[in-house]
């Protein structure tokens, strides 16, 4: 593990924290929340420069960051203070973080795809002598049909080829304008892998790059959520999470596979950081919510005091968590 590794973790992780601290201060801003200070970074401070009522710092350690607002762990007199708006404003401030992280997520991957096009479910090229030749498919046929199974994208193609059984499958394909069913062959390869003999049409889109943004984080949000579940319900493990060494560790392999690799892992890295600030777990932002709702339905029930005692145990809970995680790394990554 090299120094390019280092310094592609540190830029990774400043800029994802950065983008989460910038979404709750423009929020706070937009909503009329006094800031204190914007702070990239923590411990030691290096650069301070003060603003109209905001300092904006520059700390040593790239392992954080924050967003100071008035009123927002203590009590104050401020009519911008942060416990001092309606719920609807502070609502928004504490969710603003992770969508920032979110749109970060959608933004990266349409980039990725306007920049290298996205396979269609249009025909480029049909490989000699492959059951698809033999069937009659020809280049720029459009499959929009398998086994009388709909088909949207070239993913589609690829799950009902694979999901298929049988030594042929029926296409439907769409040629100037007109259907046509075709009979096709299939072949496996050395790895079991079903296959026609194919290859999908690229196209650039700003459009469907924006589309595949959307669905693609919408699709891997999704199972990270369901892992979530399983890890809660007892169905996982801790022992499959990874914390700041594992991610080290990863990103050292995504690099020697190239630069692309490594801005599809920051946008995995950054819809994770999303996803677990908002779980209902004191210190998070999730948990701030959700005592933000309580207070709402039941009024001083909670008092600040207690809140404040029951963040600061969360928190000390999910260090020791990252302890135990960072321990773990260590002797997965490091020691073997």
């Amino acid at each position: 593990m090299g120094w390019t590794t280092i310094l592609y973790a540190v830029l990774i992780f400043c800029f994802l924290i950065f983008v989460h601290e910038l979404g709750h201060f423009l929020c706070a801003k937009a909503v009329g929340v006094k800031v204190n200070e914007f702070s990239l970074g923590m411990g030691p401070l290096l650069l301070q420069k003060k603003k109209g009522d905001t300092e904006y710092s520059l700390r040593a350690l790239p392992i954080g960051g924050f967003v100071r607002m008035e009123g927002e762990d203590e009590e104050s007199d401020d009519v911008n203070a942060f416990h001092n708006k309606p719920f609807w404003a502070k609502a928004l401030v504490l969710i603003a973080g992770s969508f920032m992280n979110l749109l970060t997520t959608v933004v990266i991957i349409a980039l990725m795809a306007g920049i290298m096009g996205m396979q269609t479910n249009t025909i480029a090229d049909v490989s000699k002598g492959s059951p698809a030749e033999q069937a009659g498919i020809m280049e720029g046929d459009t499959i929009i049909g398998i086994n009388q199974k709909e088909v949207k994208g070239w993913n589609d193609i690829i799950s009902l080829i694979s999901e298929s059984e049988g030594d042929s499958l029926t296409l439907t394909v769409e040629r100037q304008g007109e259907k046509v069913n075709l009979v096709s062959g299939v072949l496996e390869n050395e790895s079991g892998r079903r296959m026609i003999g194919v290859t999908s049409l690229i196209k650039k889109s700003p459009g469907m790059a924006i589309k595949t943004g959307i669905s693609t984080t919408s699709s891997i949000a999704k199972q990270m959520v369901d892992y979530l579940g399983q890890l809660f319900t007892g169905r996982g493990s801790v022992n499959d999470l990874v914390g700041p060494v594992g991610i080290v560790s990863i990103i050292n392999d995504q690099a020697k596979l190239g630069l692309l690799y490594i801005v599809n892992l920051t946008a995995l890295i950054s819809l994770n950081l999303a996803i677990v600030n908002m779980l209902p777990f004191p210190a998070l932002d999730g948990g701030r919510l959700l005592f933000l709702v309580i207070r709402f339905v039941t009024g001083k029930a909670v008092s600040d005091e207690l809140e404040a005692k029951i963040h600061y145990a969360g928190m000390l809970v999910l260090f020791a968590l990252m302890f135990y995680i960072v321990i773990q790394d260590v002797d997965r990554f490091i020691l073997h």
